[in-house]
């Protein structure tokens, strides 16, 4: 998809980075995915397949939460390759030193595949494919951290200052743009509300991007495969914050109750139904609205498709969140 802040190669530039990483001989060299962040290139050499990710070159569109995030991006898959079963591409070359082009790039094994929402399944496979995303995803919810929120953008003591900052800066972000978010202001205060609820919430190792696109499905006879790519946007908070994700056309976690169940079945906590985490819930499905919100102005302009699906999205969003967080605080009184 077109964005503002992919940074394009051409095709001897992209020669050159692979024979820097010791690749020679490549061929078959492609643009690869929908992705709207970074530039992604495939190509085959020696019978192998091979992914080539560039970052976006830095500029004030760059969100406060997308700075640095390719370094991120290979330091989480090295997380998740040595505290998980999840199976995700291997790193063959990086180099964030912005020599050989001006941004930070690397290049990374291709999985045999299709994205989740190119591939069919069956009712049978529908449920399998379920349960092994949410078995997937509390693999990773085991993996402890000892701060809270995103790496490149400094640790909190609590997942309640994390949260706040995190949407501060996208607050921020906005106004750097030209634009004020309401909807972000509003947020903040439901977060203030909820101060010692947020407060408890232990810090795990969270997706908060487990969208179809970067799961990559293989089948063989009757058995699925999955593997995850671009853990770039992962982060360290609320465990809960992934059920945004999974199941997304039900925005309700009460509504998530199959996807929950086979979550609970695998995980060392369990994910409950109860007041506290539909508001850990909806706190959650507001930020993804707010990012959405913001990032728009980052990366389109409203001849894009994306900005127009952002716009709609994310009013879907915010209208389902903050009805939720209004009926839980009528609950409380």
């Amino acid at each position: 998809m077109k964005s503002n802040t992919k940074y394009e190669l051409d095709h001897p530039t992209v020669s050159r980075l692979f024979k820097k990483a010791g690749i020679e001989n490549i061929h078959r060299v492609a643009h690869l995915g929908n992705g709207e962040f970074n530039s992604v290139y495939s190509a085959e050499a020696d019978g192998k397949s091979y992914a080539l990710k560039v970052a976006p070159l830095k500029n004030d569109t760059i969100l406060t939460y997308e700075q640095d995030m390719m370094a991120q991006e290979v330091f989480y898959y090295s997380v998740i390759k040595e505290n998980t079963d999840i199976r995700i591409p291997e790193v063959y070359y990086s180099d964030f030193s912005c020599t050989d082009v001006p941004t930070p790039w690397f290049i990374m094994e291709r999985l045999k595949g299709t994205q989740l929402d190119e591939t069919d399944f069956t009712r049978e496979q529908t449920i399998e494919r379920d349960r092994k995303l949410a078995a997937m995803a509390a693999s990773l919810h085991s993996v402890k951290g000892e701060g809270f929120g995103y790496r490149q953008n400094g640790l909190r003591d609590s997942w309640y200052a994390a949260l706040g900052s995190m949407v501060e800066n996208l607050i921020h972000d906005g106004e750097r743009l030209g634009k004020k978010s309401r909807n972000g202001r509003k947020l903040l205060r439901y977060i203030r509300l909820n101060k010692d609820l947020l407060e408890q919430v232990e810090s795990r190792l969270i997706n908060f991007d487990i969208w179809p696109a970067n799961i990559i499905c293989s089948k063989k006879d009757e058995d699925l495969q999955l593997a995850w790519i671009d853990p770039e946007r992962c982060l360290w908070g609320d465990r809960i914050a992934d059920f945004v994700c999974l199941d997304f056309n039900r925005m309700s976690l009460l509504d998530k109750k199959k996807i929950r169940e086979f979550y609970n079945a695998v995980s060392d906590q369990e994910i409950g139904s109860g007041r506290d985490e539909e508001i850990r819930y909806a706190l959650m499905l507001a930020y993804l609205g707010l990012i959405m919100e913001i990032e728009k102005y980052a990366r389109y302009t409203v001849f894009h498709f994306g900005w127009w699906r952002n716009v709609f999205v994310c009013h879907h969003i915010f209208k389902n969140a903050f009805r939720q967080l209004k009926l839980l605080s009528l609950r409380e009184a």
